[in-house]
């Protein structure tokens, strides 16, 4: 289990020099995905690198292709907590542009430290192509996973108990809370369901947790059973940071920490 600190410690993966907009290799894929010419040069550029031809751009993009690939493909070793999440993305495949997904892993050491375990291009957020990247990180090495954190993407359900069956899962609190809004009837639940939620994922225990969901269940049953019934049949997912360490729920309890730290960065970057 990790050590508990006080301060969050970010081990940067992605090293200064190699771009996320270059290919992340797709599965069967990759030979066809390209990188904009114009994009490597813009890259270079900021470091100084000015007047390149074509030719140079393209050779110094198959440099940052070969580094990439020699980090998609490190050894990772012991991971005990683990965060995954997607998003996505534009991609020139033979020349046409296509929404792609970004699947991404953030892992969780024995020493708390954090790191980026992988980033991988796939065609959907299909049970086939989860299936693939979380299959990927555990040939890469990885064990000892004793708990997962993700939102409920569409495929990653099927794909994690096919890999990780028997590992606790949490669903995403913040993205829970986005859901019940969305299953709110009126705009007075709607301003206050977030509040009502919190109050049990704030609980000192599972069992105050429990109770708070109950009460919760029970106010909405006459006046939105469709969303009573929605909070009884969901909400208990977000309720297995509980069986975490006091010093761990905070941080393990949404999927916040990639969303910052790899999706927003995608975007950025891209």
């Amino acid at each position: 289990m990790p050590v508990s600190r006080q301060r969050s410690v970010w081990r940067h993966d992605d090293e200064p020099g190699i771009s996320l907009t270059t290919p992340l290799g797709c599965p069967n894929d990759r030979d066809h995905l390209s990188v904009s010419t114009r994009d490597v040069a813009y890259i270079l550029n900021k470091f100084g690198i000015e007047g390149l031809s074509s030719t140079q751009v393209s050779r110094t993009s198959k440099l940052l292709d070969h580094e990439l690939e020699q980090w998609r493909n490190r050894a990772i070793g012991e991971i005990c907590y683990f965060i995954l999440d997607a998003r996505y993305e534009k991609v020139r495949i033979d020349g046409i542009v296509r929404d792609v997904t970004i699947l991404s892993a953030i892992g969780v050491g024995p020493d708390s430290r954090r790191s980026l375990l992988g980033v991988s291009v796939a065609l959907s957020e299909a049970a086939v192509h989860w299936w693939a990247f979380l299959d990927s990180l555990v040939r890469r090495g990885m064990r000892g996973v004793q708990f997962i954190t993700s939102d409920d993407h569409a495929g990653l359900g099927a794909a994690r108990r096919a890999v990780f069956a028997s590992v606790a899962w949490q669903r995403c609190q913040f993205h829970l809370a986005q859901n019940a809004i969305h299953h709110a009837p009126s705009h007075a639940i709607r301003s206050v369901i977030g509040a009502e939620l919190r109050a049990g994922w704030n609980a000192k225990d599972i069992t105050a947790a429990n109770e708070e969901l109950r009460l919760l269940v029970q106010r909405y049953a006459k006046t939105a059973p469709d969303l009573s019934r929605w909070l009884e049949r969901n909400i208990p997912e977000g309720l297995a940071v509980f069986s975490l360490p006091d010093t761990h729920r905070l941080k393990m309890r949404t999927s916040n920490s990639i969303e910052r730290a790899v999706q927003q960065e995608l975007k950025r970057r891209t």
